[in-house]
């Protein structure tokens, strides 16, 4: 038997496509209503005894052109998904799927492109200097903006428990909005902002989601989102406003981009709402939730345990929430980052190999051939057994200390482990740090305020779970003078 240059044996791949057209159909039944996304990778790993394996991904027939993939669900072959020299990734950011140019003016966003197009690494660049010299406004906007819900949610509770989902969708824009551009769409376009921006967003990945309302039947929903692409023409009037916004609240920042950068105004525009919205805001609209999801999940002791660290860590820095407190918040950053291990806000990812390759699991090798689709589904390559032990299992203080930060390398949410630093050679997520940031804000918001909380994780709505919040302890103590202060 042929073996790999690491010695492994060169196997097949296992698996199948099935029939042309009616497989990728019933496929995608049971990716999104019979199965879910999870058991449809578990039912065939088992099935073919092999981590590699070939299989069809949703959306298929007749919505995308080939929904056929190579299938890696691993921790150790995902790693080649991050490769530039061995995967192309134009195109793949939602997977076989390629929404209209009309949704962004008729330009391809910079998620949409190659390491190899001149233009990605411009923009990318472009998106670096945004991150850099918007920095200090994210703390103190993230606050302000999440003070007012949590004022809301309390407000709420007296009537019965409060779904967290609504609220924190018009929060997360608002916030990524201010923390990039010092504007806030719901002062300056209306109450409706948020809404234009999910509308927006759901023209995009209609075609890659499910449970958009649970009060329509599975068959009628898959008719609606999953057959043909929904026209953007009927969403050509909230892009509109939010073309106008971004426009003028983003002035300075694109005088930048044609400056200092060599963008068009146009091109930077519409990547400028672009990562705001599909890649900043909607990520947080999905951590926040999850986070809130496994905070629910243990309990009061690992809230006691938050509410200590990130209380003496404020008052070490005066009662201010600063970049050197967190910095002292090990569990807190623990937390965040075994949220997004378990459940990434972007569970796959895809490439085409730019030429015939060889790949390893853990216990073999196979070859892929020039062109074809890789898929990698992160939930099941981040709970890889041989890498996490108890890999299922939310444990809160996995990445603390020296044996927990060696795992990080095996931390994949932001499309690159969590050890490598974004580049504009790689398309791991520019916004990597300030993901992380985030989620730590949100939870020392929350224990600074709170002592503890009760919440119920109440099935899935579209790409987030849905929380419910039952009660809230205020915290017994004086020592945030930070949070008081901005109140």
């Amino acid at each position: 038997m042929a073996t790999s240059p690491s010695g492994l044996p060169i196997k097949t791949i296992p698996g199948n496509y099935g029939i042309p057209v009616l497989s990728p159909i019933y496929d995608r039944l049971q990716f999104y209503y019979f199965q879910g996304h999870m058991d449809y990778f578990k039912s065939r790993m088992t099935k073919n005894n092999s981590t590699v394996l070939r299989t069809n991904i949703p959306p298929g027939n007749f919505i995308s052109p080939d929904p056929r993939v190579v299938a890696v669900l691993d921790a150790k072959s995902f790693r080649v998904l991050f490769d530039p020299s061995k995967v192309e990734k134009k195109n793949t950011v939602v997977g076989t799927y390629v929404p209209s140019q009309s949704l962004y003016s008729g330009i391809r966003p910079m998620a949409f492109l190659d390491t190899t197009e001149q233009l990605h690494s411009s923009l990318k660049s472009f998106s670096f200097h945004l991150l850099a010299s918007r920095k200090s406004y994210f703390i103190p906007a993230f606050h302000e903006t999440y003070s007012s819900l949590f004022d809301s949610v309390e407000a709420k509770l007296a009537s019965g428990p409060v779904e967290f989902n609504s609220l924190n969708q018009i929060a997360a824009f608002d916030f990524t909005c201010d923390a990039f551009l010092g504007a806030v769409p719901s002062e300056v376009i209306g109450p409706s902002a948020s809404k234009k921006a999910a509308i927006w967003l759901l023209f995009q990945v209609h075609p890659i989601v499910s449970h958009l309302n649970k009060f329509i039947p599975w068959p009628i929903e898959d008719l609606l989102l999953h057959w043909v692409p929904l026209p953007p023409f009927l969403v050509s009037r909230e892009y509109k406003a939010l073309e106008e916004f971004f426009s003028k609240a983003g002035e300075s920042l694109l005088e930048d981009a044609t400056s200092k950068f060599g963008l068009s105004r146009h091109v930077a525009l519409h990547n400028l709402i672009f990562m705001t919205i599909f890649n900043a805001s909607t990520g947080f609209k999905v951590l926040m939730p999850t986070i809130l999801k496994w905070l629910a999940h243990a309990g009061e002791k690992l809230h006691k345990k938050l509410a200590q660290e990130i209380r003496l860590a404020v008052k070490s820095t005066n009662g201010e929430i600063t970049f050197d407190a967190l910095g002292k918040m090990e569990l807190t950053k623990s937390v965040v980052l075994e949220a997004l291990r378990l459940d990434p806000p972007v569970e796959n990812q895809f490439g085409h190999a730019r030429t015939d390759l060889i790949i390893e699991s853990h216990d073999a090798a196979f070859r892929v051939k020039k062109g074809e689709m890789l898929c990698g589904y992160q939930p099941l390559a981040m709970r890889d057994e041989k890498v996490f032990k108890n890999a299922e299992d939310f444990i809160p203080d996995r990445f603390v200390g020296d044996e927990g930060k060696k795992l990080l390398e095996y931390v994949y949410w932001s499309n690159g482990p969590q050890t490598v630093v974004p580049t504009v050679g790689n398309k791991q997520c520019p916004g990597k740090d300030m993901v992380i940031l985030v989620g730590q804000l949100f939870v020392v918001d929350l224990f600074l305020r709170y002592d503890t909380f009760s919440a119920v994780h109440d099935g899935m709505l579209l790409l987030e779970p849905r929380i419910f919040f039952k009660s809230v302890k205020k915290a017994s103590h004086n020592e945030h003078k930070y949070l008081m202060s901005l109140s």
